[in-house]
């Protein structure tokens, strides 16, 4: 059966229509073109999702399109990933899936522009867990409260931009706490880098945040009244310099009331409420602050017993001098200007310090007072690449950060491919790609970067402006081939730039930036005079650390990814803008993504999957396979036609290389699917007719007929009624039955080793007795053969399973698992040993091999090697690299666990500190010196004075990673530590 001459037409003119699920089986994979198609075709037939691998690519529909119900979801709970179509909920649930199963962490980062749906996204995420996990009434508080920060985030956090109405104005990052049942039981929120600005200026065309307009036309008389407000946006200052107060799509007023009682289900006390609308009400009274120059051209306002207190904090700078030791406090008066400046930025500080209160407000209640080991899924809701008429210091932090992910993005997809192919035992192949490392040194590097220079400047003696700062840019940038200015640039780059911008070639493009205000917001003080300041941290600064510490975060937990993408600017359904598109798939590096998933092969699937799909193509595998799943597999593609070139077999699964050889397989499959139903639909319409015929007899009708092909059935079902009854006329022959069926069903499933204790039929009541007995005697039939067929090397093996019974029995959790495993002579053969190693170890005489994990003694990184014991020594192996050698001299004792871990821990004394190797089929672990601590942790010393830790513990699943202690932990069943 070759695949080649295979083809479904209608399946083919369906792919044709909706395109590919998953870009990783584009043909043309390295084609913008391509892949632009694809996601067009798809949109056009409202299919909003498509992976790249298990990076899922949403397109915002602008529109309902009935994909989110809880019909749904439980569609999506608990299928294998690639076994539905392209969804959310199919992301959702694989990480739950598999941080449950591995009892690992795990992330999901959700970027895109600002309206292709990130907010959306990481809210159907929180709905999906909220829904499939385990439900009681704490738990439940625990979900409502979840779900109900999203919307007193957004009304604090979020405003009404040109491009979306719903824009998140602040990154977040918010971990999920998962019991060891996978009930969520608690989270943590992070943000960061507010947009404070907007309190006090908005752009043309958008909002400040929203609760300001919800409080003012949502909020009840009385409070309004307390508050000292009107009921009229166009009153307040800092409400209407974007001529857009009221906006059709936002329902402040309904908005107002989802807040209310978010914050009481979150547990606001009325006081906390009170107080913290009380301060939301004093910065719309503040922007309406108003200051004149005077004659001398100092700031005034009028004055009142209500105002005067602010009218000297805003008009005047105090300072404290000392003069014939007596400290006097002097008030320089500002002028109007600088006294606006000074309100608007107490004005940004109010508020976001009030943020940073509700941030930690809500963590309290979501905190998890539970101090066992939880399992977290963490959502990062990320502000994405921004390109604006006139860009800021806002945009220039944004876009760092998006660098920054960038990086983290790339870097994590490459080590997560070659860890998979070096699993499967594959070879990788290396693969191109765009470091942006130079452009996130250009702006974070220590004394050289942007952020830098930017911070010098402001805390520099002196008149330093925004000016100052690009000259300084320009003197230590100059040459960078991602910066220019309008001095350094060539006279065609010049007429584009203004004197006072700066452009940067991010990796998503080239974005230019106005250095305006580059000083004064990242000073962010509430006055300009800070010479005297000790201590102080600038904002980019804060924000360059903040992002090193999310990062770290994120490293430490299995990466997944939404990338979300505007199909136009007019936020219109069914238009797709190419060009706008094309620009988005750029920057947010989905092609960079899809060549380093296509580095080799475009598909892999494990063995049980692949055959559980396919195995109907192949008469050896159909219906059941008795065999390995890996032997299944490559029956069923021997049967299939695949050629070498086309698939390499791993440990525990299929790599395809080409999508074609899939497809063909696909249509294959649809084939046989049409095939088996139509047998099926035949079998059912001839039971349905055998059914009418029995009825008929039963009724008795056509007796003749009946006598012929069918049995009594009276006695058959008198015999059934009777089957526990004694022995009689009544039941002789349904009994005679049953014991010839049992007999012959017990014949074609007999035990083919002496080892295996489950398959032994369960007898009907009957033929107990005869079970047990037939049980021994095929029992001793096996005994004899096996005893018959065992060779000198075997018997000296089975001395060896003696021996290691009389160490391990009754002291080793695994051992009853290990019995049945023959003991094998090597784990590697001589072939698979690289030919240079051969000849220098051969001549002591190589007496076991076996594949290991290395765990490097600083970050316990794990490092495939290969352990070879030779008459004389131990040697660990990498490729052609004899890495150590250990004499057997030096070996002074052996520690286990009593658990399931496979870990082991050799006790050597050498001068080499390098000495530690960890295992696959048994974990190693070599160090200089080990001492047993108790009786779940060991200590080694890492180099002297430096120690480190190896702690073991029980759990559900067996694992080894590093504990955020810094110890390499090593979970397992069961605790305890014997030394031999």
């Amino acid at each position: 059966m070759c695949l080649s001459f295979l083809c479904n037409k209608s399946q083919c003119f369906s792919r044709d229509r909706v395109g590919i699920q998953d870009f990783v089986l584009l043909d043309a994979y390295t084609s913008e073109t391509a892949f632009m198609d694809n996601l067009r075709k798809r949109f056009n037939e409202n299919l909003i999702y498509t992976y790249i691998g298990t990076l899922l690519v949403s397109v915002n529909p602008y529109k309902e399109l009935g994909i989110y119900t809880k019909k749904q979801m439980d569609i999506y709970m608990g299928v294998n990933f690639f076994e539905l179509p392209p969804h959310i909920f199919a992301l959702a649930d694989n990480v739950y899936r598999t941080m449950i199963s591995e009892t690992n962490n795990h992330f999901i980062l959700i970027s895109g522009e600002s309206g292709a749906g990130k907010t959306e996204a990481s809210k159907t995420v929180l709905q999906f867990y909220a829904v499939c996990c385990p439900s009681t009434r704490l738990l439940d508080n625990v979900r409502d409260r979840l779900l109900l920060s999203n919307p007193v985030l957004e009304a604090f956090g979020n405003a009404k931009t040109l491009k979306n109405d719903n824009s998140s104005r602040f990154g977040k990052y918010m971990d999920i706490q998962f019991d060891h049942q996978g009930a969520a039981v608690g989270g943590h929120i992070l943000s960061y880098l507010l947009e404070k600005s907007r309190v006090v200026h908005q752009n043309r065309g958008e909002r400040n945040f929203h609760i300001f307009y919800q409080l003012v036309e949502g909020g009840e008389d009385e409070l309004l009244r307390r508050l000292g407000l009107e009921r009229n946006c166009q009153k307040y200052r800092y409400l209407i310099q974007g001529e857009c107060a009221k906006v059709s799509s936002i329902n402040d007023k309904s908005d107002w009331k989802t807040v209310q009682k978010a914050l009481t289900i979150i547990e606001f006390s009325e006081k906390d409420i009170e107080h913290l609308f009380a301060i939301i009400a004093s910065v719309l009274h503040l922007g309406n602050v108003h200051f004149e120059a005077s004659a001398h051209g100092y700031a005034t306002l009028n004055s009142s017993a209500e105002v005067h207190w602010l009218s000297k904090v805003l008009s005047t700078d105090t300072s404290i001098r000392f003069s014939n030791n007596y400290a006097l406090e002097v008030l320089s008066p500002f002028t109007a200007e600088h006294a606006k400046y000074a309100r608007d930025a107490l004005a940004k500080a109010i508020y976001g310090r009030t943020f940073s209160w509700l941030v930690n407000k809500i963590n309290e209640s979501l905190a998890n007072k539970d101090s066992t080991r939880k399992t977290v899924i963490g959502l990062l809701d990320i502000y994405g690449f921004e390109v604006f008429d006139v860009n800021s210091f806002e945009q220039f932090c944004i876009n760092f950060c998006n660098e920054k992910l960038q990086q983290l993005f790339i870097q994590l997809t490459l080590k997560s491919e070659q860890e998979e192919y070096e699993m499967e035992g594959i070879e990788w192949e290396p693969v191109p790609y765009f470091n942006n490392k130079i452009i996130c040194d250009l702006v974070e590097e220590k004394h050289r970067g942007i952020i830098s220079i930017l911070d010098e400047e402001c805390l520099r003696p002196g008149e330093a402006t925004d000016f100052t700062f690009l000259e300084k840019l320009e003197e230590k940038m100059c040459g960078h081939p991602h910066f220019v200015t309008h001095k350094l640039a060539d006279q065609k780059t010049r007429k584009t730039l203004e004197r006072g911008d700066f452009r940067l070639l991010h990796y998503a493009g080239e974005v230019t930036y106005s250095v305006v205000g580059f000083l004064d917001k990242n000073n962010d003080l509430l006055y300009r005079n800070i010479k005297e300041v000790r201590g102080f941290t600038t904002v980019a600064t804060q924000f360059k650390s903040s992002l090193a510490g999310l990062t770290e975060i994120l490293m430490t937990k299995e990466p997944w990814y939404v990338r979300c993408l505007k199909p136009n600017h007019c936020k219109q359904p069914d238009h797709f803008d190419d060009v706008m598109v094309r620009h988005q798939v750029k920057y947010l590096g989905l092609m960079e993504h899809l060549r380093v998933r296509r580095a080799g092969f475009a598909y892999r699937r494990r063995y049980e999957v692949f055959l559980k799909r396919y195995k109907a193509l192949c008469p050896d595998t159909w219906p059941h396979w008795k065999g390995t799943p890996a032997e299944g597999v490559q029956r069923l593609i021997k049967h299939l036609g695949y050629k070498p070139d086309e698939y390499k077999m791993g440990r525990t699964k299929i790599f395809i290389r080409h999508p074609r050889t899939l497809f063909a397989t696909e249509d294959a499959f649809e084939i046989c699917k049409h095939e088996l139903a139509t047998r099926i639909q035949a079998k059912y319409k001839g039971y349905r007719v055998k059914g009418e015929y029995q009825r008929k007899r039963e009724a008795g009708i056509d007796l003749f007929c009946c006598k012929i092909f069918f049995p009594p059935s009276c006695r058959f079902i008198k015999g059934f009624i009777n089957r526990n009854q004694p022995v009689s006329m009544d039941n002789s022959e349904y009994l005679a039955f049953v014991r010839q069926s049992y007999l012959t069903r017990l014949k074609e499933n007999l035990p083919k080793s002496v080892l295996d204790k489950t398959s032994w039929l369960t007898p009907p009541p009957i033929m107990q007795e005869a079970s047990v007995l037939l049980r021994k005697l095929h029992t001793r039939l096996l005994v004899r053969k096996y005893v018959r067929g065992i060779s000198a090397q075997q018997k000296v093996q089975l001395q060896i399973k003696a021996l290691t019974s009389d160490i391990f029995k009754g002291r080793k959790e695994n051992y009853p698992q290990s019995v049945c495993r023959p003991f094998a002579d090597t784990r590697i053969s001589e072939q698979h040993i690289n030919i240079r190693v051969l000849q220098l170890i051969c001549p002591e005489g190589i007496k076991y091999s076996v594949p290991v994990i290395k765990y490097d003694r600083n970050g316990f990184r794990p490092r495939f090697r290969q352990l070879i014991f030779t008459q004389a020594a131990a040697y660990l192996v990498e490729e052609a690299k004899i890495k150590q050698r250990v004499n057997y001299s030096s070996l002074k004792g052996v520690s286990v666990s009593d658990l399931s871990d496979n870990f082991l821990i050799l006790h050597v004394t050498c001068e080499d500190t390098k000495q530690k190797v960890g295992g696959e089929q048994i974990s190693l672990m070599h160090y200089t010196y080990t001492e047993l601590l108790s009786f779940c942790s060991v200590r080694f010393d890492i180099q002297p004075g430096k120690e480190g830790f190896v702690d073991f513990k029980s759990s559900s699943e067996s694992m080894v990673y590093r504990a955020k202690n810094g110890h390499l932990m090593v979970v397992s069943p069961h605790n305890a530590m014997h030394t031999t």
